[in-house]
Parts: structure tokens; sequence; C-alpha cells
């Protein structure tokens, strides 16, 4: 008799084998990216139903004017995110985007600690009339020429 597995039914173990391989690593990966995503809040729905303390979260909205300010480090500024129905205390450390002004767009990726939002990097954004420098100055179709040009 013989004891050796006929090769139909090696393969047939071998794709087994590979998918349920397959299943595990995708299980793994949607796993660790769980813990790892950044969900995103308004400042109404931070206020509303705020996140645990300490987990990473994006916070997107409008820089209120008149709200940045700069502590005596020179690094860290203070400043207030809003939307229209409520406003956040945002605190962030390092070099700020030039896009980042007040009254302008921004996403603050960071951790909610106590009342404030700890900030670790700011997305600037800019509205649908932002022109770049270059093309400040030129006229629609001088624009569209430009862009023509580059694709």
């Amino acid at each position: 008799m013989n004891t050796m597995i006929k090769p139909k039914h090696q393969r047939l173990v071998l794709i087994v084998v590979a998918l349920v391989a397959l299943i595990g690593a995708g299980l793994l990966a949607a796993y660790a990216l769980k813990n790892q995503a950044a969900y995103f809040y308004l400042p109404s729905e931070l206020a509303a139903k705020p996140p645990e303390q300490g987990r990473a979260v994006r916070l997107g909205g409008m820089v209120e004017k008149g709200s940045i300010r700069t502590r005596p480090d020179g690094v860290t500024i203070d400043f207030i995110v809003r939307d229209d129905k409520a406003r956040v205390p945002v605190r962030f450390s390092g070099i700020t985007p030039d896009l980042f002004v007040e009254g302008s767009g921004v996403v603050a990726e960071g951790r909610l600690e106590g009342p404030t939002f700890v900030a670790d990097n700011l997305l600037a954004k800019h509205d649908e009339k932002y022109v770049p420098r270059e093309m400040k100055n030129m006229s629609t179709a001088e624009a569209k020429a430009v862009i023509a040009e580059t694709k």
C-alpha cells in the first residue's frame, strides 16, 4: 500500500493552507490598522461625544480669528478650532504650515487631554479661491495654458 498523497490532493492541501495563511494575514493587518486609525471629528462632534483621553484622532474645522497665541517658548501655540456649533482649544508645538492662518481651515492630528486638544501635526487647508503665488497675476487663459503644459 502506498502512503504517499496523490499530486491532486497535494495541490488541494497547498491551496487550503495558502488561503488560511492569506486570511490570517488579512485579519492581522485589519486588527493592527484598527488600533492605528485616527478618527475624524468636527468641533461639535468632539464636544458632544469626545473620544477617550489619549486616543489618536483628527480634529477639523476653522481657525478662529484672533485666537492664535504664541507661548513664551516661541515654539508652542494655542488656538481655537471652531465650526458653527462648538469651539475646541488646541495646543501645538512645532513649525506651523505656511497656509496656517486665522480664518483658514485646519486638520489637527493628535489627542484630547482634558478640555484641550494636543496636536502632534497640523494640516492647513486653503479655500477654493486659492491661487499659487506664481499664477496670481495671470489671466485665466494664461493659467490654463500653464496647466496644460505641465500635464
